[in-house]
């Protein structure tokens, strides 16, 4: 915000554009002004500087500040012109009732819904005088009405005698439907009345029947491109943005709750065309967008994800099938997370193969000839896709053979539906490597085993899923074994020679010979392998001489305090279930990870942190907790009642009965209690306020200053210790290794310039199986570390 002693210069400014009687110059004064917002009580105010324009002119002023509100972004600066309009309009105009009328339903149409009644009163009056009533107000009408919990009969009655509209505008999908049909001809206006008949959760026999009679008056072909294009602008940001009272979710980003039945309508109707892979493509990315997430509302739209989920589930093509796969390993809504599971259950029953049979072989090749490999020619032109540990890269050589940065104007020109294909094949190629590379992952717990021939058709000789296969170690039999370039090898180097129905399994280091897991790790770094995920370098967690004291629970990760948001989101990318605390009078279950191979499920016991004294400190504006404390970890069979605790604490219990004693966490089988203590490990390692170094004073009147001390200066977390070691190998190799040296924590030293590597304080993105996590060395002759950030005293990267 601009200082409040630039206010005279600001005012000055303002007197000028005045005097110079142009209103746009006004409105922009007024904008600077509205950073200082001192309407009432700065000598003299905006008011008395705006007194000498006339009548006429003030109309237009408050007309175009309200159009200025909608496009402005920043929303202090919306708050503080929406003062100054009202201000203006109660001390500056004072024109005829009706014209009053107008303008102030403009200003109530800049916001998401209104309950005042008279104005719809004065709708009505407009009407019945023949006026136009303003179509921003006409539309929060329409929202208010759509999300009243009971009928609001004055409302409606209002509403049924408004000429609007067929849509909301404001959204970049309504604003192209309602600019596109007025030249589109008969049967479009028809068509998207049609759509808006979709108040079910699933198409009715009767709207299919008149849906497809609308689309074969259009034409299949000439209905695809305009119904695609209209859908792929949903999501997009309001093109009229809303002023969000204080209290209010992130309205900018939420779907326009009257527009979202046409919207579902849209989906369903291009559902009904034939199948196409644009159509496929385009549905997975309205799941994607409809479940992101805003402040105080959470997913924007998941009644719209799951219609697109539906569509997919219908179209019988690969590529609707891909898109669910690769949904099925993204999607943590719940809601649509069923959709996705029952659609691919259905396909699999249909086919007589199993769930995860059919998520592998829904995986395209994408125009992939052989592995990690795509060549197109446009003429004398060619492109050479790959796919590797760096992800996917396009190189092009133009004509002449030499190589060239991007495409020549030529293949956009002359071979534009190809160009066109290839860019959308390798934006595909990007969603599905990193999907399939966490399904993968996921396997560990699930015990996934294959026959030799069906995975190395599946998997390492896949083009796609190769590149991840080809940097994973196996268990084929009993024998450890990996990609060596050529062929798969024993750690010895042995090639391996195995029958078509030998036992395949993914290798994991727990219960492994350490020497083993030490030469696995030393052969991938001497190889430059970058496995798509952690497992030669997996973190191990093994049963503590505590836990075996405590035997039914495990405090290794109790009393710490997380940023409930951020623990959230990674529960539910983690595959566990947990819902957001709230400072409410109610019970909540722990976060918990269902495990229905083993017959068991692990419980996170958590609670949030605060209470009436500090609320303002300890909430979100929606009544969140920010932060939470954190207890035992514990194991349950499938099936056995479940524990909650009130939201402000106070422990966990069956109702009024004391916890029941979890299994002994030496029956847990060692790979289960690894893999969750390691998630465990994960949540705590990024989601504690002790990465924070912001929190040195101990955050909110200092509470925590006692944890934050003993949390950046504890012992090092297992991912904190795993890269410890790595470093102590890899720096000898860099060219620094003369003048470094690492010692427990990882600070490493280089002459008289210290330099601290953050090994103790882990990384998200490290722990999402991101091309760095598999193995520190990405290329021969690399002297630097993407795992590796150190960080010089001038704040250079070294």
């Amino acid at each position: 915000m601009t200082e409040l002693a630039a206010y005279p210069a600001r005012v000055a400014a303002l007197r000028a554009a005045v005097e110079g009687g142009g209103v746009d110059e006004v409105v922009a004064q007024l904008v600077e002004l509205a950073e200082v917002n001192n309407w009432g009580f700065a000598n003299p105010s905006a008011e008395e500087v705006l007194q000498p324009m006339g009548v006429r002119a003030h109309k237009d002023l408050l007309l175009a500040l309200i159009e200025r509100m909608r496009a402005e972004s920043r929303p202090a600066v919306t708050e503080n012109l929406y003062e100054l309009v009202t201000r203006l309009m109660r001390l500056l105009w004072r024109p005829e009732l009706d014209d009053r009328i107008e303008l102030s339903l403009h200003i109530a149409g800049t916001r998401w819904t209104s309950h005042d009644a008279g104005h719809v009163t004065w709708a009505r009056r407009l009407v019945a005088l023949g006026r136009p009533v303003p179509v921003p107000y006409v539309a929060t009408l329409r929202r208010t009405s759509q999300m009243s919990y009971h009928s609001l009969r004055e409302l409606d009655d209002a509403l049924a005698e408004i000429d609007a509209p067929l849509l909301n505008p404001g959204e970049a999908w309504t604003d192209r439907v309602l600019a596109d049909l007025p030249g589109l001809g008969a049967p479009w206006p028809a068509l998207v009345t049609h759509a808006g008949t979709a108040t079910s959760s699933k198409p009715s026999a009767k709207f299919e029947r008149t849906g497809r009679q609308l689309l074969a008056a259009v034409g299949d072909e000439a209905a695809r491109p305009v119904l695609t294009g209209w859908l792929s602008l949903v999501g997009k940001p309001r093109t009229q943005r809303l002023i969000r009272r204080g209290y209010e979710p992130d309205v900018n980003e939420a779907f326009d709750s009257y527009n979202s039945t046409t919207l579902r309508g849209l989906i369903w109707l291009v559902g009904l065309l034939p199948a196409h892979d644009d159509t496929a493509r385009l549905l997975g990315a309205l799941v994607e967008t409809s479940l992101r997430k805003a402040a105080g509302l959470g997913p924007r739209n998941p009644k719209t994800a799951n219609t697109a989920v539906q569509m997919l589930a219908r179209n019988a093509s690969e590529a609707a099938l891909a898109q669910l796969a690769r949904l099925a390993t993204r999607v943590t809504y719940k809601g649509t997370l069923k959709e996705l599971t029952a659609a691919l259950d259905t396909r699999a029953a249909a086919l007589g193969l199993t769930r995860d049979e059919v998520e592998e072989l829904a995986v395209p090749a994408y125009g992939l000839t052989e592995v990690g490999r795509r060549v197109d020619d446009f003429g004398d032109v060619r492109a050479e896709t790959t796919v590797d540990a760096d992800g996917v890269r396009t190189a092009w050589r133009n004509a002449a053979g030499r190589p060239v940065k991007s495409p020549p104007a030529a293949v956009r020109r002359d071979h534009a539906e190809a160009f066109n294909e290839l860019k959308a094949a390798v934006k595909d190629l990007e969603k599905m490597l990193s999907a399939q590379a966490d399904r993968l992952d996921r396997q560990f717990l699930t015990q996934r085993v294959w026959k030799f021939g069906a995975w190395r058709e599946r998997y390492l000789d896949h083009p796609l899923l190769g590149t991840i296969a080809r940097r994973v170690i196996w268990t084929v039999g009993e024998q450890p074994c990996a990609w060596s370039g050529q062929e798969l090898t024993t750690l010895q180097g042995a090639p391996v020679d195995a029958a078509t129905d030998a036992a395949v399994r993914l290798w994991h280091p727990i219960g492994r010979p350490v020497e083993e897991v030490l030469a696995w790790r030393e052969r991938l770094e001497h190889d430059l392998v970058v496995q798509p995920f952690k497992q030669a370098h997996r973190e191990v967690y093994v049963l503590t001489a505590a836990e075996e004291r405590t035997a039914t629970y495990s405090n290794r990760y109790a009393a710490h305090i997380l940023r409930q948001h951020q623990f959230h989101a990674l529960a539910a990318a983690r595959g566990w279930r947990d819902r957001l605390r709230l400072m409410v009078d109610d019970d909540y279950p722990p976060t918990t990870r269902d495990l229905p191979e083993w017959g068991l499920r692990a419980e996170y016991w958590v609670e949030g942190v605060g209470d009436g004294d500090s609320y303002l400190d300890d909430v979100t504006d929606s009544g969140a907790y920010l932060r939470l404390a954190t207890d035992q970890v514990r194991f349950y069979a499938v099936g056995a009642p479940e524990h909650t605790a009130h939201a402000s604490g106070g422990g966990y219990s069956y109702g009024v009965d004391r916890p029941a004693d979890g299994l002994p966490l030496s029956e847990i089988p060692p790979l289960v209690f690894s893999e969750i203590m390691r998630d465990v490990d994960l949540f705590v390692g990024v989601a504690s306020v002790g990465n924070d170094p912001t929190w040195q004073d101990g955050g909110p009147q200092g509470r925590f200053q006692e944890y934050w001390n003993s949390y950046s200066f504890g012992d090092l977390s297992g991912t904190a210790q795993t890269r410890r070691d790595m470093l102590t190998r890899i720096v000898p190799r860099l060219a620094i290794a003369d003048r470094a040296t690492v010692e427990d924590r990882c600070p490493l030293s280089a002459g008289s310039s210290a330099m601290a590597c953050r090994c103790g304080v882990p990384d998200a993105g490290l722990s999402h199986g991101a091309p760095t996590n598999g193995s520190p060395l990405r290329r021969a002759g690399q002297r630097s570390v993407s795992a590796l950030r150190v960080s010089g005293g001038s704040g250079r990267s070294l």
